[in-house]
């Protein structure tokens, strides 16, 4: 990926290479079974997926196809029943950090202290903390509201909070979890900037997930496509937009209409047996 630096020799901006801050992810042949009162459920299955240092990969699926529990294992939060994840950070630095769907602030916090909470618990002083706040309200637009609470913002607002605490502690990988699904679609379009600006200028790894193709579209390096329950990896489309990107740009591509087309083709049959599966239709 391409830059623009400025060069104090010659006094000109030139475009050079970005060096990813990223790490890479891999999943290794996963399945994740769950034990219920009604015996044993498999959530994914045999799911191999790698993301290279600095790469956007985005997850689309029908509902209840395993993507959050993926994403809950890339994270640690969730064990794998067999297979393996390995995140190599190459650094000392915390590895990854998640933005979860739906509210996900401390209502009783303010702002400034729901960015700094990641930073408190991690034993960072008080000036590291403020400092590094700062600097994060500022890039997500929010220096105004630092002493607002959560109920006193809109919810487009609360996602950037969310954003900017995961960001607080400086991960190499950034897990999103549905993070915009919430949103009207305005303040969905001007977060998805505020994504793609932050992820460009700091080359992290991002892992998305999402059931839009649209925003799949406009984020994403390469799209995987999941299947329904049990999910499984069905394809994986590589997206050819330049970056830096803009939404409007991507969408005036004649190519958008070809790979949103080619995404559904992929998904339609497995939306209709996922809602089979869940009782909302009869086959």
């Amino acid at each position: 990926m391409s830059v623009l630096v400025f060069d104090p020799v010659n006094g000109r901006v030139n475009e050079a290479t970005a060096v990813p801050s990223g790490c890479r992810v891999s999943v290794d042949g996963v399945s994740k079974v769950f034990e219920t009162p009604s015996g044993p459920v498999l959530a994914v299955d045999d799911i191999s997926i790698d993301a290279q240092s600095g790469e956007f990969l985005v997850i689309v699926g029908p509902s209840g196809c395993g993507k959050t529990t993926l994403l809950r294992m890339i994270a640690n939060l969730e064990r794998p029943s067999s297979g393996a994840v390995s995140v190599d950070s190459g650094s000392a630095h915390a590895s990854s950090a998640m933005v979860f769907q739906g509210r996900s602030v401390f209502p009783w916090l303010t702002v400034e202290d729901n960015v700094a909470y990641g930073l408190k618990t991690s034993g960072f002083p008080r000036q590291e903390r403020r400092s590094r706040t700062e600097d994060l309200l500022s890039l997500v637009g929010l220096s105004q509201f630092a002493s607002s609470y959560p109920n006193q913002i809109s919810e487009g607002m609360r996602q950037r909070v969310a954003l900017a605490r995961a960001l607080a502690v400086e991960p190499r990988l950034l897990l999103m979890d549905e993070p915009f699904g919430a949103l009207d679609e305005q303040t969905r379009f001007i977060l998805q900037d505020e994504v793609l600006r932050i992820w460009e200028n700091t080359q992290k790894t991002i892992i998305l997930v999402t059931h839009s193709i649209d925003e799949a579209l406009t984020l994403a390096d390469r799209v995987v496509v999941m299947s329904a329950h049990p999910g499984r990896v069905k394809a994986t489309i590589p997206i050819p937009f330049a970056r830096p990107r803009l939404q409007s740009a991507v969408r005036a591509d004649p190519r958008f209409a070809d790979l949103f087309s080619e995404i559904w083709d992929l998904l339609r049959d497995e939306v209709r047996n996922a809602r089979i599966a869940a009782g909302e239709i009869v086959r």
